[in-house]
C-alpha cells in the first residue's frame, strides 16, 4: 500500500496506533513529550498524533511548542475522556477521545491531512502579533 503520510505518533501505547500503519501511514514514534519534540525538531512530517496523558509533559504543552515552530502542522489529540484542564485543547487542531474506535482516528486523521496548507513542513519562526497603534501606558492609582 503507497504511503498515505507521515505522522509523528506521541504516545505512551504505539501498539495502540497500528491501525494507522495497517492503512499506509508512515510512523514515526516517541513515547514521551521531551523525545516527540526533539524528533519533531529534526525531521519533516505530515501530522502529529498526540496523546495528552504523556507523564512530565503533557499533551497540552508538547502541542503548544509544537506550534510556536511549525503552526501549520496539524495536530490530533487522543484523549481518555472528555475532561481536559481548560486551555488544554487550545493548540490542537481535532481532539479524539480513545473509546471512539479505530475507524474515527482513521477519519480524523484523513481530516487533518486534507485540510493541512501545503507548506506545513517549511519551518516558521514564531511572530509577534503587530500592535494597532501607540502602547498605553498603565497609570498607578493611588
Amino acid at each position: 500500500m503507497a504511503s498515505s503520510g507521515t505522522l509523528l505518533c506521541i504516545h505512551r501505547d504505539l501498539a495502540q496506533l497500528s491501525p494507522l500503519q495497517q492503512h499506509g501511514y508512515n510512523l514515526m514514534s516517541a513515547t514521551n513529550g521531551n523525545e516527540g519534540l526533539r524528533m519533531f525538531m529534526t525531521r519533516p512530517v505530515d501530522a502529529i498524533v498526540l496523546e495528552y496523558h504523556l507523564g512530565l509533559l503533557n499533551g497540552g504543552f508538547v502541542a503548544a511548542q509544537i506550534k510556536k515552530v511549525r503552526p501549520a502542522v496539524p495536530i490530533l489529540m487522543l484523549i481518555d475522556h472528555m475532561e481536559v484542564p481548560d486551555g488544554a485543547l487550545q493548540s490542537v487542531d481535532m481532539v479524539v477521545a480513545k473509546a471512539d474506535g479505530d475507524d474515527f482516528l482513521l477519519s480524523a486523521v484523513r481530516h487533518v491531512l486534507r485540510a493541512r496548507p501545503e507548506d506545513s513542513n517549511a519551518t516558521v519562526a514564531p511572530s509577534v502579533p503587530a500592535r494597532s497603534g501607540p502602547a498605553k501606558k498603565r497609570q498607578r492609582r493611588s
